[in-house]
């Protein structure tokens, strides 16, 4: 009765203690308050306060936070983040992980980790849903999922389960995946499954995940490793093993269950081309899964004569001479030709940045970037009639600074939008170029909004993420006064696009066309819907966009519908969009474009 307990809550990357809370009576204690050199915020994604009640992330600031982690750059940028709430330089905050809410008088509630909460593959996944739904198996007293990084394989979903006490038999992996199967979405159901007799504990009771032993993701579940025999299949087991990060891979092991999936699918398609010289479509893998089966068919393919002849790709000799284009660029610039100054190939970015910023870095940064690849130094014009790209030697693309600090804060971001809307629909000038603008509209000393426009003919939707990658490791070298951490790039698009050219022609070519001019043969030319207005003579693009949110059952049945079928959820979709059109237009058939990726 005299001892008076307390709940201390804090991270080590924080001095252990952060906040603190007197335990009465029986009631679960809450985290409590922040110490007084210690602020707490819960914030959502955008690292903005939520509201009472409202869960976010709980970060924390003040004396106790470290300066971050040994020899660990990455990861210390990672936690440790510049603070948009002081006014102290350089002041950070520490990203705990851990879900929290803001109770009515003014202490924390702990709701959980957020790390229990992952994102794979593009798709949010609760590993709690996965541990319920393996819990619910009468065989399973207790269940774990984690996500491993596997290497250049990429992270895997794993499981750990012990068996019951009213079934103390060892679970089935095979049963247990099926039970996962049935129950939910692919991207859900773990590549390996482990049986453990307990699992490990932390003094305090909590199941110590670091402790979780390595899994063995080298078969599939049920099916014994049996080892390749042929030259084929050495090579392809070779392939799925790098692809896939695993030691070995028997002939039988099934790609897509021992962790593949579409992106890890066109990886070792690409492999195969290398290692065969052989032109094999991706859907193959889906049909043929095992390095068994898929060795049947690359050997049917190397006997009729499929091999291709592809040269490397290498730097082009002569620099000084206009390359020509590539396919992508062609027609780009054809359409480009036809509606002169239409802003429609515009590819925008728009980003708002909170705390301080090194204007003087920042518009280093892009022009190093210009420096750097050739794309953006690029014109396009016509030669006798032929387009061809040319690299300027120096581009200068300044960093355009627009001052709305002035302003009422209330016209500032009616301005903002204003200016970023102008950006976006300024069209480029091929011929002349740059094909890269860059604006930075300044809402006050600590508040920025940074606007990228390109041209899509000198970038595409995979380059954005090498090109933020890039600005943020210039800007970050340069902020502190060191050199560029890039090195110098091998080959340029230059170099590529004529690489394309001098393959893909003559029978190569004609080969590649001849298969779409049969596959379009006879398609009708518009889509005639009954209910539509007349069709105009030329395109207005007015129209409008509408959203919909469909209920997660719903999206279940198309994921269940594309296992069934053995198709990725996309030729579902597409198909089912089809059948749609076709109705409404009392047509056969229908032509649908769609962005050749993503």
């Amino acid at each position: 009765p005299r001892i008076t307990a307390f709940n201390v809550y804090g991270p080590t990357e924080c001095t252990v203690d952060s906040t603190v809370r007197a335990v009465r009576g029986a009631a679960r204690p809450s985290l409590g308050a922040p110490l007084a050199n210690v602020r707490a915020y819960v914030l959502d994604a955008n690292l903005q306060p939520v509201a009472v009640g409202v869960p976010g992330e709980l970060f924390l600031a003040g004396e106790g936070v470290g300066r971050g982690y040994l020899e660990r750059p990455a990861l210390t940028a990672e936690r440790f983040v510049p603070n948009p709430f002081s006014t102290v330089p350089g002041a950070r905050m520490y990203r705990t992980g851990d879900k929290a809410r803001w109770l009515p008088d003014g202490e924390l509630a702990f709701l959980g980790r957020l790390d229990f909460q992952v994102k794979l593959r593009g798709f949010r996944i609760e590993l709690g849903e996965i541990e319920s739904v393996l819990r619910a198996h009468p065989a399973v007293g207790d269940a774990v999922a984690v996500v491993r990084d596997e290497g250049s394989a990429g992270a895997k979903l794993v499981a750990y389960v012990v068996p019951s006490r009213e079934h103390p038999e060892r679970p089935d992996p095979t049963e247990l995946r099926a039970h996962l199967v049935g129950r939910l979405p692919e991207y859900m159901v773990p590549s390996a499954l482990t049986v453990l007799e307990s699992l490990p504990l932390t003094p305090s009771g909590k199941v110590n995940r670091k402790a979780l032993p390595a899994v063995e993701l080298g078969a599939t579940a049920g099916v014994d490793f049996v080892a390749p025999g042929t030259a084929t299949e050495q090579l392809l087991a070779g392939i799925f093993a790098e692809v896939l990060g695993l030691d070995r891979v028997g002939i039988h092991s099934h790609f897509f269950e021992l962790g593949g999936h579409s992106l890890l699918a066109t990886r070792a398609i690409s492999r195969i081309r290398s290692a065969f010289n052989l032109e094999v479509p991706l859907r193959e893998l889906f049909v043929s899964p095992t390095v068994a089966s898929l060795a049947v068919r690359v050997d049917r393919l190397i006997r009729a004569g499929a091999s291709l002849a592809v040269p490397p790709l290498k730097p082009r000799e002569d620099k000084g001479q206009p390359a020509r284009l590539s396919f992508a660029q062609q027609r780009l610039w054809f359409l480009d030709q036809l509606e002169p100054g239409s802003a429609s190939y515009n590819m925008p970015g728009a980003v708002r940045m909170s705390g301080p910023l090194d204007t003087e870095a920042l518009a280093r940064t892009f022009q190093e970037l210009v420096r750097r690849h050739e794309a953006l130094r690029t014109t396009f014009r016509s030669e006798n009639g032929v387009a061809v790209q040319s690299v300027l030697s120096e581009v200068e693309v300044p960093l355009r600074v627009v001052q709305l600090e002035g302003l009422p804060e209330s016209a500032r971001e009616a301005e903002a939008r204003r200016h970023v809307e102008q950006e976006v629909l300024l069209p480029f000038d091929l011929a002349r170029g740059p094909l890269l603008r860059v604006t930075l509209l300044r809402l006050s000393a600590e508040e920025h909004v940074l606007v990228v426009v390109m041209h899509h003919i000198v970038s595409d939707g995979w380059s954005t993420g090498l090109l933020v990658r890039e600005v943020a490791a210039l800007y970050g070298a340069y902020v502190e006064g060191r050199p560029s951490p890039l090195g110098e790039l091998p080959v340029q698009y230059g170099d590529y696009a004529e690489w394309q050219r001098g393959w893909l022609q003559g029978e190569v070519l004609e080969q590649q066309v001849e298969y779409w001019r049969k596959q379009l043969e006879g398609a009708p030319t518009a889509l005639e819907l009954v209910t539509d207005k007349p069709r105009p003579a030329a395109q207005s693009f007015r129209g409008a966009m509408l959203e919909r949110r469909w209920e997660k059952g719903l999206w279940r049945k198309v994921e269940e519908v594309s296992r069934r079928e053995g198709v990725t959820p996309f030729m579902v979709l597409l198909s089912a969009y089809q059948v749609v059109l076709s109705r409404h237009a009392g047509q056969r058939e229908v032509v649908v474009g769609f962005p050749i990726a993503g």
